[in-house]
Parts: structure tokens; sequence; C-alpha cells
């Protein structure tokens, strides 16, 4: 049986190259998963500026991806996100 997948959450920042980068690589690697037939999920990007504890808590770490209970901060590596989609997706997907 398959649970919901977790939508996918991306804390960045008008101007942020990294959140730009951090972006593409999310995009190609959901690609990737759903051209393969792996569970995906929704991308809510949140501007950190438009809350005053999100810019607190992230604003050094930007981009930072979570994902259910799993954060994963600055968040240009393509390898750390495809393991932390892996770890959360996969594991969503056959969560009773």
């Amino acid at each position: 049986m398959s649970g919901p997948s977790p939508t996918i959450v991306l804390y960045t920042k008008p101007g942020c190259g990294l959140c730009d980068e951090a972006r593409t690589i999310l995009d190609g690697l959901l690609a990737e998963r759903a051209a393969n037939g792996r569970p995906s999920a929704p991308v809510e990007e949140r501007n950190i500026l438009t809350d005053k504890a999100w810019e607190r808590e992230f604003f050094e770490e930007i981009p930072v991806v979570e994902v259910g209970q799993r954060r994963l901060a600055l968040a240009t590596s393509a390898a750390r996100l495809r393991q932390l989609l892996a770890e959360t997706l996969d594991r969503a997907q056959i969560s009773p």
C-alpha cells in the first residue's frame, strides 16, 4: 500500500543564484524520477523574506529543501538531493 507523497518545500529568496541552481537541479531530478516511474511530489517554493521566522532560521543556509521531517541546507548538490528524494519519497510510497 502506498501513502501520499509529501510536499517538497524549497526555501529561497529573490536574487539568490544558489536558489536558482537548486531549483534547476530539483526539477531535473523530479523529471528523472517521473521518467523512471518513481514517486514524485509537488514543489512549494517559499520566499524566506515573507516570513521573519523563516528569514531568521534559513538566511545563512538557503537554498533549503525540506521533505517531510527531513531538511537539507545549502541544497546545491545533485547527489545529496537525489539521496534525500530517494529516502523520503520512496519511503512514503511504501509506508502503510
